[in-house]
């Protein structure tokens, strides 16, 4: 009657709270984590995570970052390597080079960066962040194909 499967954890569930560089903080060096991990601080240096990202609303990066999701209301300059979903808020200003497979920008949000925008399959087709996007990035049919602005 009772089922032996479990659903799987989530890497919150499994390892607690999520890392977090609080605001009024600076770092420099490299951070490796298998956990979620949240930036309100400032961060000089690269971040290597099989978790989620997030940069708060005052917090920055300067570097690299590779995750499987990110959200991102604050700053962040460098290279970003997302391989599911990278979400941008309105306060986001992202600059430098972007590699994800699934890109939701809300309105208001900067975005002056290369994007590479990575199929299922991880077959690539680059597109400057002057190009126009595809019908169904963030899987809404009412989204409006413009082309992200430029400065």
């Amino acid at each position: 009657m009772f089922s032996d499967k479990q659903k799987p954890r989530t890497m919150n569930e499994i390892g607690g709270q999520p890392n977090r560089i609080e605001k009024n903080t600076k770092i420099k060096g490299d951070i490796v984590s298998e956990a979620d991990f949240r930036i309100d601080g400032k961060l000089d240096g690269n971040v290597k995570t099989s978790g989620k990202v997030v940069i708060g609303k005052g917090g920055y990066i300067h570097g690299k970052v590779e995750c499987v999701n990110a959200d991102i209301e604050g700053s962040f300059n460098g290279e970003l390597m997302v391989s599911d979903l990278l979400s941008l808020k309105s306060s986001a200003v992202i600059e430098g080079t972007v590699a994800v497979t699934k890109l939701a920008v809300e309105p208001g949000a900067t975005f002056n960066a290369a994007c590479t925008m990575k199929g299922k399959g991880g077959i690539g087709s680059n597109a400057s962040s002057g190009s126009g996007l595809k019908p169904s990035l963030s899987g809404n049919a009412n989204n409006k194909n413009e082309p992200a602005k430029a400065s």
